[in-house]
């Protein structure tokens, strides 16, 4: 058991946070490539590689990403009002966007698409299940998506998850602005840069509690009691972490 190696795998796990101040500092293409090269690497569902990397770097572009997806941001801070009382406080989505040095300025946004098309490939069995069929294919984008995000963080770069271009009005404009065939999917958008903050270390569930050996039964899990706990805990840290960041 090579354990130098986990150790090192351990390391770049732990600090890969998302990052949502950026430097303005130029990213070198080289860096751009080595983190879509090692997204090429990511399992798929029987090899289908199911994607494609669109990279913006020119202001009109980023521009006009920021004015397409703005209104997601309004719909959201109005839904907040609809949650339950009990999940602790309101979550404003200050210093989440639309403020200075926020995702908007990362000098570069890389938008993976899935290409269904890609799908053919995979065996009868699979086809006729659309359920499964769809899972495969979403969890080959994933995983594409989070070695992107390993290999940013191994570069020393920060980079944030921008999941707002996934809504279908987003979606719709992004692809109709960058003449991407409508029927691929934007499954997310990284925005890279240079950390201009070193992002906080997150609360974690305990090993113990989420490892369950040779068993199942229902009290090896959470009660509601202490989903309801964490839930509350993991809000808080949230809201207590963007409203630090925005009062600096």
């Amino acid at each position: 058991m090579n354990n130098q190696n986990y150790d090192k795998l351990l390391d770049l796990f732990q600090n890969r946070r998302s990052c949502r101040r950026f430097k303005s500092d130029p990213v070198p293409e080289e860096m751009i490539l080595k983190i879509i090269d090692a997204a090429r690497w990511a399992p798929s569902g029987f090899n289908t590689q199911p994607w494609e990397f669109v990279v913006l770097r020119e202001d009109r572009c980023r521009n006009e990403i920021v004015r397409i997806t703005a209104s997601y941001w309004e719909d959201c801070v109005e839904m907040e009002k609809a949650r339950a009382d009990w999940q602790g406080r309101k979550w404003e989505l200050k210093g989440m966007t639309n403020e200075p040095g926020d995702y908007s300025q990362a000098p570069v946004y890389i938008i993976l698409f899935g290409d269904s098309r890609y799908l053919d490939a995979l065996p009868m069995g699979v086809q006729s299940d659309h359920h499964r069929k769809r899972l495969i294919y979403q969890s080959s984008l994933a995983n594409a998506f989070s070695y992107m995000q390993l290999a940013a963080t191994s570069l020393g770069l920060g980079a944030q998850w921008y999941s707002a271009v996934q809504t279908p009005k987003s979606a719709l404009l992004i692809k109709d602005f960058l003449g991407v065939p409508q029927d691929f999917d934007v499954y997310d958008m990284m925005a890279l840069g240079f950390p201009a903050i070193t992002p906080p270390k997150k609360p974690l569930r305990k090993l113990e509690e989420i490892v369950h050996w040779e068993d199942g039964n229902e009290g090896c899990f959470p009660t509601d009691e202490k989903v309801r706990d964490f839930v509350k805990k993991t809000r808080a840290w949230v809201t207590g972490v963007h409203k630090k960041k925005a009062a600096e």
